[in-house]
């Protein structure tokens, strides 16, 4: 088993192909996009961070859904249209509440171990991306969500993560530029950002160096399982092309759902839709007074994140509305607000905005590792962890293909 397809070329899709390229596999990466990460790994909030490591599997979650349903501004925004694929997820949502304090702490302990590896390929490959290792913090204006905030750290101190309370002095002291009077936040000084596009385009390229062929604009029709390996058919240029490969790992984010079921695997991910706004810091006023800190207001479900001196990103809510890309005006405009209440001097003139749909499967965890037919992997489902959990996912599927092998060998 020496040549892998790869199906999807976003954060998980090449971080997998340089987890395998680097152990000596021939890798082949498909994606409909004429580059790397242009679709859910463009432009999200940046955050590598395992402090915001809880799972939304909480009974907390489904009465603010219900709550914000007809609230076009909500941070949380369900669609009540229904579908037979949107009920089933939910269902599956609630059937995996029981599990949520596990797969909190199993989250968390995943983003703590995926640091290493995503600083051990970025210092491989010598890739900048404008990295910010200045911890995150996250900041409370309303009491029971603060109190909340304690609970999960709990939780995260259980997966070995140090996250300090803070009062609201040090919050003020960690981050100057903020304007806002706060109850107090939590610190986790390990946690750091990046642009996620800027590393997957490099870790690109340093794939294609080790030998990793892409076929970008690449639209893959049809994948069978043929027994002893794989079939991918699609269609490049215009020309239609096939190819036989040892094994496949499926890193197609919210389409991995049907590629699963042409090989005989149910893998129930839902497109959540998240959105956020590039703000162009073009003059000097506002770049002094833009933050460095990265921040997560956790009531808001808002984050920032500082990419180099003349960007600011602010990304937040979460849209059930299916495989919808379109971007609202409602749903961009409380990032702006939010920035112009925390930061009210920094101009917000020239704003890119952006919207993007998360993997998410129901139990909130990704799924990793090989399926039901020999020689199929799937890395995908990261939902609104993909940035911070794929080097270490990235690894574990690599693992599985070893294993695979090495038994098949013996």
């Amino acid at each position: 088993m020496t040549h892998i397809a790869v199906i999807g070329a976003g954060i998980t899709g090449i971080t997998t192909a340089y987890a395998l390229a680097r152990r000596g596999y021939d890798v082949s990466v498909f994606d409909r996009n004429r580059y790397a990460a242009m679709e859910t790994s463009f432009a999200n909030g940046g955050q590598l961070s395992a402090s915001n490591a809880e799972v939304w599997t909480r009974w907390g979650t489904v009465m603010k859904g219900m709550k914000w349903m007809f609230n076009r501004d909500a941070p949380l925004l369900v669609n009540p249209k229904p579908s037979w694929h949107k009920l089933s997820w939910m269902a599956e949502f609630v059937g995996n509440i029981p599990d949520y304090e596990a797969n909190t702490i199993a989250t968390a302990k995943l983003a703590i171990e995926a640091r290493k590896h995503l600083l051990e390929f970025a210092k491989e490959v010598d890739v900048d991306f404008d990295m910010e290792q200045r911890g995150i913090l996250h900041v409370y204006k309303k009491q029971s969500e603060f109190d909340h905030a304690r609970r999960v750290n709990v939780l995260l101190e259980k997966a070995g993560l140090e996250r300090r309370e803070v009062g609201p002095d040090e919050v003020q002291k960690l981050e100057p530029a903020l304007q806002t009077d706060t109850l107090g936040g939590f610190y986790t000084e390990s946690d750091f950002t990046g642009d996620i596009h800027s590393y997957s385009r490099k870790l690109s390229q340093g794939c294609e160096k080790m030998g990793v062929s892409f076929h970008y604009k690449s639209m893959v029709s049809h994948i069978e399982h043929t027994g002893d390996g794989v079939r991918v058919d699609w269609k490049e240029d215009n020309d239609k092309q096939t190819a036989q490969f040892d094994g496949i790992v499926v890193c197609a984010g919210v389409a991995s759902k049907a590629i699963a079921s042409q090989l005989g695997d149910r893998v129930n991910i839902y497109p959540v839709k998240g959105y956020s706004i590039t703000v162009n810091l073009d003059d000097e006023a506002s770049q002094k007074a833009a933050p460095w800190m990265s921040l997560l207001d956790d009531e808001a479900k808002v984050v920032t994140s500082r990419l180099g001196n003349n960007r600011l990103r602010i990304a937040g809510t979460a849209e059930f509305n299916g495989y919808n890309l379109d971007i609202r005006d409602d749903r961009i405009k409380p990032l702006r607000d939010w920035c112009e209440t925390f930061f009210p001097t920094v101009s917000t003139e020239h704003c890119v905005p952006w919207a993007g749909l998360r993997p998410m499967l129901p139990s909130m965890m990704p799924r990793v590792g090989p399926g039901a037919k020999p020689g199929v992997f799937y890395n995908t489902g990261h939902g609104h962890l993909g940035w911070t959990l794929s080097a270490a996912t990235a690894q574990g599927v690599a693992d599985s293909v070893d294993l695979y092998r090495t038994r098949n060998a013996a």
